[in-house]
């Protein structure tokens, strides 16, 4: 009896991981279209989202902050600060609010995607606020 749950147990675990390999893997496809598309409405390159660490230079090119901010992205902690505010930022070029960049910085794969395929408009003629820093 007891070799036969046993035998039973590696082809749980390997369905289990096979699942979750293809969530994980459609929720990265997802960020990427979402970036690309929402790239492309900036007047960048699509491409130029889906390639890693140049995407992040992009990125804060897009929300109308100095390249230095890049850096920023590779200290610990402050990285998260630097996501947060260059979010917020994004957010008010496509003329959204600090809760629609809230939700880009940790709902990235639902409100990236809402950027590059909704209806939203960038609009490089808003500065952000310097106040934020």
């Amino acid at each position: 009896m007891r070799s036969a749950l046993s035998s039973s147990d590696p082809v749980q675990f390997i369905s289990s991981k096979n699942i979750e390999l293809f969530v994980t893997l459609g929720l990265v496809v997802l960020i990427f279209a979402g970036f690309w598309k929402m790239f492309e409405k900036a007047g960048k390159p699509g491409w130029a989202g889906i390639v890693p660490i140049y995407n992040l230079y992009v990125l804060v090119k897009i929300s109308g902050n100095t390249g230095w901010w890049f850096i920023l992205f590779f200290i610990p902690v402050i990285n998260f600060f630097s996501t947060l505010k260059i979010s917020i930022d994004i957010a008010g070029k496509f003329n959204k609010g600090v809760l629609f960049g809230i939700g880009l910085t940790l709902f990235s794969f639902i409100f990236y995607p809402l950027l590059g395929f909704g209806d939203y408009q960038y609009d490089d003629a808003t500065t952000p606020d310097k106040n934020m820093i």
